[in-house]
């Protein structure tokens, strides 16, 4: 035997004979995973895990919406799951075929934000407690946030019942919380959802038709919370969150940034004269940017022969170029996106964000903030709430109201 495969070739099979046998096995279906906050409090959301031809498959569930990842990288015990968009993945050990421990790790401003994190097969995202007829919040509530220096906020929560499971969203002056997924347990009820960038979690005592408890937001943020059930509720943004003008100006942009193969894009260019302009201020970090992203993406397919063109304006979380434009392009990539993504150089942090790109206007207060132009290059529209699909009816008066802009706008002669 030693003549005829040699030392070598004896080394060799045995590495790849122990190489395969190390690879774990892990239980296909889903997963309940959680994150832990340094105060004690876990956010709890699913996966689902699947082995098709040999692959590794993974899913983050939030009710409807069925987030895939980039492939599982397993290697002896270890894997990593990447996001598909965001600075964001998973690094655990495989400490059981049916159970995961690691952390979760997401790109900040200065540093990565770190979590830890802890996933096994099987069971729910929330316990659902045996306690006969579940309690009723299916509807519409009216919502104040209430921030640790008691400073309030305001917002709506629209709750689907189904049994004991619930799903919907919460909906703020400048966009939604998207996929919340929870259940009520005795006189309890949780939300949470998880996207590779949003960590939720809204548990709150139910008695009748109002609501109390705690919103746990990220690594360290809390806020008190209490709702009233209320079908008339109406958002209103404050004045605070709006983006205008600037008093005396005539109401057109001008603005050069290189977009992501690094070539300079001006809205003065011929491509966009005599064209209806939808400029879309964004963030890669940014879940609603994401919402929207997806929404414009499949917009400008469908209509950019009827003269419409899209520019986003990426702000990003950093100054170093190479990293926004990595970031951008999972954007661009995952979403199929066929209009210019352009890197503005300007961190979403940077208080002088609008004096830096767009001086034109007052101040760029949220993302994503959408900016519709006319023919004429003149800002006939900025919008600052954006409401994705996770948000039901308001996101279908958003695209309704979106929709007839840009075609009264389309309809004007130059």
């Amino acid at each position: 035997m030693n003549k005829k495969y040699g030392l070598g070739g004896l080394c060799m099979a045995f590495f790849l004979y122990t190489s395969a046998v190390a690879q774990p096995t892990l239980t296909q279906g889903k997963w309940h995973a959680a994150l832990q906050r340094p105060d004690g409090h876990v956010i709890p959301f699913e996966l689902d895990i699947q082995n098709q031809n040999g692959k590794w498959i993974t899913s983050v569930l939030n009710a409807s919406e069925r987030i895939k990842t980039e492939e599982m990288v397993i290697e002896n015990d270890s894997l990593i799951i990447k996001m598909p968009v965001f600075e964001s993945y998973f690094k655990a050990k495989v400490i059981r075929k049916d159970s995961l421990s690691g952390v979760w790790v997401s790109g900040g401003a200065s540093k990565d934000l770190i979590f830890p994190f802890r996933a096994s097969a099987g069971g729910g995202r929330f316990a659902i407690g045996k306690t006969g007829k579940p309690r009723q919040v299916h509807g519409k509530w009216n919502i104040e946030f209430t921030r640790a220096n008691n400073t309030k906020r305001a917002a709506i929560g629209q709750i689907i019942q189904k049994g004991n499971i619930l799903s919907g969203s919460v909906l703020t002056p400048s966009g939604d919380y998207r996929y919340l997924d929870g259940v009520v347990s005795g006189d309890s009820l949780s939300l949470s959802t998880f996207d590779g960038s949003h960590a939720l979690l809204l548990s709150a005592k139910i008695n009748g038709d109002h609501l109390s408890g705690h919103f746990y937001n990220g690594l360290s943020g809390v806020e008190t919370w209490t709702a009233v059930k209320d079908e008339n509720a109406v958002l209103q943004a404050p004045a605070t969150a709006v983006t205008a003008l600037k008093e005396g100006s005539d109401g057109k942009l001008d603005f050069t940034f290189k977009n992501l193969e690094g070539n300079p894009v001006s809205l003065n260019d011929e491509r966009f004269k005599g064209k209806v302009v939808i400029l879309q201020l964004m963030g890669s970090w940014c879940p609603n940017c994401m919402d929207e992203t997806a929404f414009l993406s499949d917009f400008y397919r469908k209509n950019k022969d009827r003269g419409v063109e899209i520019i986003a304006l990426g702000y990003e979380l950093s100054t170093d170029a190479a990293r926004s434009v990595k970031s951008l392009q999972k954007f661009k990539d995952q979403f199929n996106v066929q209009y210019p993504i352009l890197n503005t150089g300007v961190t979403a942090g940077d208080p002088q964000r609008a004096e830096k790109t767009l001086p034109q206007l007052t101040a760029i207060k949220v993302f994503p903030t959408t900016i519709l132009l006319d023919k004429n290059g003149v800002v006939s529209d900025i919008s600052t709430s954006f409401y994705g699909p996770g948000a039901g009816d308001y996101h279908l008066k958003f695209k309704s109201h979106f929709e007839t802009s840009v075609n009264t706008l389309l309809e004007q002669k130059l």
